[in-house]
């Protein structure tokens, strides 16, 4: 199972998460690109970080809404979020390579992930970007989707993705932040629920109903309160049951 995090997203004097402990705790980094969150030299420190652990580096693509972190939907043309997209993956693949690594694959963030769930146009104008970037790149989303499923049609390697500390609807997809109980804070519960996802074990949706998400990596929000030690809890109750936790796509070696 792989373990990653939302890094990266502070912004100039504004911090936001403790990308240095997070990256000494998961394997795959979900690293802002600038446009929801992010600037240079934050996105080059994660990056260095993750260089140091043996993390491996994702671009973290997302709406241009700085203001809004990225998490208000952005009704834009396809062509424009296509090359939106481009531009994002591009930078962070500079930085990264400035820090000794590369950008592995692309996951998108917040309000751009939760849209392209069933937004056809959107989904194939991010799926265009990484196919035109590098067809190598593997995507991360939520199993189910419109975006992992043109991803797949477009020959893309397409890796589903559970949440660890945030709700689910009946239907498999998350519970909008703006409802209450859409993100889960107890470390330990929450662990326990990631060892039922790793399992393949049904989980308990927001109704109290039983869903079966099947994932090849689980999230953990950096900008979530108490974060570290989630991410920790996280950890240490896969290894004790056994579960190995290693990149899906990862850095490359030397």
């Amino acid at each position: 199972m792989d373990l990653n995090a939302d890094l990266a997203e502070g912004f100039g004097r504004w911090e936001l998460g403790d990308d240095a402990a997070l990256l000494r705790i998961v394997t795959s980094a979900n690293v802002a690109c600038g446009f929801h969150a992010g600037d240079p030299g934050v996105i080059r420190r994660a990056c260095e970080l993750a260089v140091a652990g043996g993390v491996a580096v994702g671009a973290q693509v997302g709406y241009r809404d700085l203001a809004g972190f990225g998490r208000r939907f952005v009704d834009v043309a396809p062509a424009e979020l296509t090359d939106d997209v481009l531009y994002q993956v591009g930078a962070l693949a500079g930085l990264a390579r400035v820090a000794g690594t590369s950008v592995t694959y692309v996951k998108p963030h917040g309000a751009l992930y939760n849209a392209i769930v069933h937004h056809e146009e959107q989904a194939g104008a991010v799926v265009r970007a990484v196919r035109e970037y590098d067809p190598g790149l593997a995507v991360l989303g939520l199993p189910g989707s419109a975006w992992l499923r043109l991803a797949e049609g477009a020959g893309l390697r397409t890796v589903r993705e559970a949440f660890a500390d945030r709700a689910y609807t009946p239907e498999g997809t998350l519970v909008s932040r703006r409802e209450p109980g859409a993100v889960l804070h107890d470390p330990e519960e929450i662990a326990l629920r990631c060892v039922r996802l790793a399992a393949g074990e049904p989980i308990e949706a927001v109704d109290g109903s039983r869903i079966v998400v099947r994932a090849e990596s689980i999230c953990v929000h950096g900008d979530s309160p108490g974060a570290v030690a989630i991410a920790t809890a996280v950890r240490d109750r896969l290894r004790a049951e056994g579960i190995p936790l290693a990149p899906f796509a990862p850095p490359p070696s030397g």
